[in-house]
């Protein structure tokens, strides 16, 4: 059947965006048992107005990590398929309860999270990842690579992550879209959502202004499901809500995330909610070479630069500007990119020593992904810097030596404190003989051991904080008097209110899955088992 075709029917739902969040949204709708004496699904249309080879939205680029509460492995090998005899009595997994989910998200954001959106989050986090490997086929695996050292050879996992799909965010989307047509989605690429359309008497949606092909039709609908994502790929929306500077940041995902559809809201009286202050979003260290205007179909997530916890991060000033050893890479990595953007230029050096680089992740620090600067001393390190724009050589070199300095003095006075990257090990830069004015509080490892390693790092944004009030219960767009806009629903992205300044790693998608199927579900429910919208 051709678009036109498509989009001159009537639908019970459509989803905006093909998303993690819309194809979970979608799901849901279809496999939602009608209350009428004669089950039906309802119809659902999925558009997106990118193109089919940009399907799966910021998702695509993820890894796929999804945090949820659990009880431990008594939780968590029942889902996985990845943990063989050979593991038995290895891995060693924390419980992760729900009070500590909470604590996370209201720690991480300065207790600013909606506490009734978080809620919803954590409470239905595990029965979400069920329902995904029950009902929408995902596989499930134990996050070894990314979430997990091996210490005295045992998996050791921490961060409060655990699970993560095979391929990661492309094995996600593919595996989404393939469960939605196969319970009678329909899909449409290169279709823009323009304008929601609202009965003028009920002032409920009744309709769809999208365009396909050049053309624009208005499609009669009962519900939408707007999952469109932020307006991270944006410049101007960006330097508008999170201030000048952030349109110079590079867009990680997706290059079709603009806030089309949260303008369309807005203009229709929605509430706006979360935040959108300076710095507003979720921006992690990004490869400075990567392209700016989107990412990479093919290396997704691998332009990701991780392994600061277990070196330095300098500017081109040769200083040095976060405590790399704060907290767990989970918690610090969402904000860590806005601390490079509010650097000169917007770029850092992170580096490290032999020893530190054995610790870095292949997918994110092999040769093939990361353009590596190499020496055999500090000081030829910072001269081949300032090739790739370090601006003083001799600061860069000082950083390093009162580092080490700082270093070696608290390992003299707490020789019983040793590395262990699972854990904050307290292996810091702070003791009675030497202390940094700004400290490296865990993993403080020495760099000392040639050959040295730097790589150009430079702010990626992921995705805008800052999006729509929901009811948490039915994902209903609310509005700016607190009613309902019925038949409008939104998840993912667009949603407004749990994060703040930084998000606990994971969370994102969790999220997402879990008010997209509120939404699928009250959509689906909201037919009351019409075949076709009248």
């Amino acid at each position: 059947m051709t678009s036109p075709e498509l989009l001159a029917q009537n639908w019970d739902i459509i989803v905006v965006g093909t998303g993690a969040a819309g194809l979970t949204a979608a799901l849901a709708a279809l496999t939602t048992p009608s209350p009428s004496p004669s089950p039906s699904a309802p119809r659902v249309l999925i558009i997106d107005k990118a193109p089919a080879e940009w399907m799966g939205g910021n998702g695509y680029f993820t890894a796929a990590a999804y945090r949820v509460q659990h009880n431990g492995l008594e939780d968590i090998r029942p889902l996985v398929s990845n943990i063989g005899a050979e593991l038995n009595g290895r891995i060693e997994l924390p419980m992760y309860p729900a009070e500590a989910f909470h604590e996370d998200l209201q720690r991480v954001t300065g207790g600013r999270s909606s506490a009734v959106l978080g809620d919803v989050v954590v409470r239905e986090s595990l029965a979400l990842v069920k329902w995904l490997k029950d009902v929408g086929g995902v596989e499930w695996w134990m996050s070894f690579d990314r979430q997990a050292y091996e210490v005295d050879g045992r998996w050791v996992f921490w961060g409060g992550l655990c699970l993560t799909v095979p391929e990661g965010g492309k094995g996600l989307v593919r595996v989404l879209m393939e469960a939605v047509k196969k319970y009678g989605g329909h899909v449409l690429f290169d279709t823009a959502a323009r304008d929601i359309i609202l009965d003028q008497e009920t002032s409920a949606v009744k309709g769809l202004k999208v365009e396909n092909g050049g053309n624009t039709f208005d499609v009669k609908v009962g519900s939408v499901i707007m999952c469109a994502g932020g307006f991270e790929a944006s410049p101007e929306m960006r330097k508008k809500y999170l201030g000048p500077g952030w349109e110079l940041a590079h867009t990680r995902g997706t290059p079709y995330n603009t806030g089309d559809m949260f303008l369309a809201s807005v203009a229709l009286g929605a509430k706006v909610q979360g935040d959108f202050s300076p710095g507003g979003c979720h921006s992690t260290c990004w490869d400075a070479n990567s392209p700016k205007e989107g990412g990479d179909r093919i290396k997704t997530n691998e332009f990701t630069k991780s392994g600061y916890p277990l070196g330095l991060m300098l500017n081109v000033e040769g200083k040095r500007f976060v405590d790399e050893g704060v907290d767990m890479r989970n918690y610090t990595y969402a904000k860590f990119g806005r601390a490079i953007l509010e650097q000169p230029k917007g770029l850092a050096f992170q580096v490290w020593d032999a020893d530190g680089q054995s610790w870095l992740r292949k997918e994110e620090y092999r040769d093939e992904i990361v353009r590596k600067i190499t020496a055999e001393t500090i000081e030829e390190l910072a001269q081949k810097c300032l090739d790739e724009g370090l601006e003083n050589a001799e600061q860069f070199e000082q950083t390093i030596k009162e580092y080490n300095a700082a270093v070696a003095a608290h390992r003299q006075e707490h020789p019983e404190v040793s590395l262990n990257p699972a854990i904050k090990d307290g292996l810091s830069t702070q003791s009675s003989t030497i202390s940094l004015a700004l400290a490296k509080s865990n993993w403080a490892i020495p760099i000392v051991k040639p050959p040295f390693l730097a790589v150009k790092v430079t702010s990626g944004i992921t995705f805008t904080f800052g999006g729509l009030a929901i009811d948490p219960t039915t994902a209903t767009v609310l509005r700016e008097d607190g009613g309902e806009i019925t038949g409008l629903h939104c998840a993912g992205e667009m949603v407004g209110g749990l994060f703040y300044g930084n998000y606990p790693g994971g969370s994102g998608l969790t999220a997402g899955g879990v008010f997209g199927r509120r939404a699928g579900q009250a959509a689906a429910a909201r037919t009351n088992g019409r075949s076709t919208v009248g």
